[in-house]
């Protein structure tokens, strides 16, 4: 149970669903974990759960200045950032895309997208100096098969994608990976806008289009973040992985 050892690691949107694995799947690795959410409450209960080897962060990563605090605490805490995930993500209801506004369309785009580059500025430059890192989005499958009722958020999440691999050849010479998750949808707070609602009916008719069976879960997600974020995946980089039960085939 030591795969993280030694590493630090933020997880954005740690309060919850994926995010929250995350966060403790590392922990249980041997990371240090800032657990960063808009969420209080939520963060503060997460880094209590996983203890000493946390610590709790509310930030809103569509702001610079936040994103800057976020990486701070994470210097003064453990002295440094070896691991960044970008997983707090923001998404409309299912639904017509010209009935979408654009306050929500802007918050899509600031926390799906602008967010990763408020990071990127924050962690690479600390990344460098400590001789490389990994950074790693949770994108979607909705970025590799886009399908009608989220069209702004699956254009988010391509976005992320195109991010991911030319982020990747860049800091390359910097020894820094760069990955990202393609999640099929799961039991998170998000899953009833993508549905639109969530019914019984509803579920088994999405559950019928994923070749295995089943949303995904936390610990789907967490373990494979898990293996890009170790050693395991050194040669890995610039991978939007799918971890969908099927979905994308």
């Amino acid at each position: 149970m030591s795969r993280l050892q030694g590493k630090v690691a933020i997880v954005t949107g740690a309060a919850s669903g994926f995010g929250e694995g995350m966060a403790k799947r590392f922990a249980e690795e041997g990371a240090k974990v800032v657990v960063a959410d808009l969420n209080t409450k939520g963060t503060e209960r997460v880094a209590g759960e996983i203890g000493s080897a946390a610590i709790a962060i509310t930030t809103d990563v569509s702001v610079r200045s936040d994103v800057e605090a976020m990486v701070y605490a994470a210097k003064s805490s453990f002295g440094g950032v070896d691991i960044m995930v970008n997983n707090a993500g923001y998404t409309h209801r299912n639904g017509d895309m010209l009935e979408v506004g654009e306050d929500v369309f802007d918050l899509i785009t600031a926390v799906n997208m602008k967010a990763i580059y408020h990071a990127a500025i924050a962690v690479v430059p600390m990344m460098e100096r400590r001789g490389g890192g990994v950074i790693l989005t949770t994108a979607s499958t909705a970025g590799l098969r886009p399908r009608p009722g989220l069209t702004w958020y699956n254009a988010s999440k391509g976005w992320a994608i195109t991010a991911t691999k030319s982020m990747a050849v860049e800091l390359a010479p910097k020894n820094i990976r760069v990955n990202c998750l393609c999640p099929v949808a799961g039991e998170t707070g998000m899953l009833e806008k993508f549905m639109g609602e969530d019914t019984p009916e509803l579920r088994a008719k999405f559950r019928a289009s994923i070749p295995l069976g089943r949303l995904s879960t936390p610990l789907d997600i967490a373990n494979a973040a898990l293996w890009l974020a170790s050693d395991e995946a050194a040669f890995i980089t610039g991978v939007a992985l799918e971890v969908d039960g099927g979905r994308c085939i």
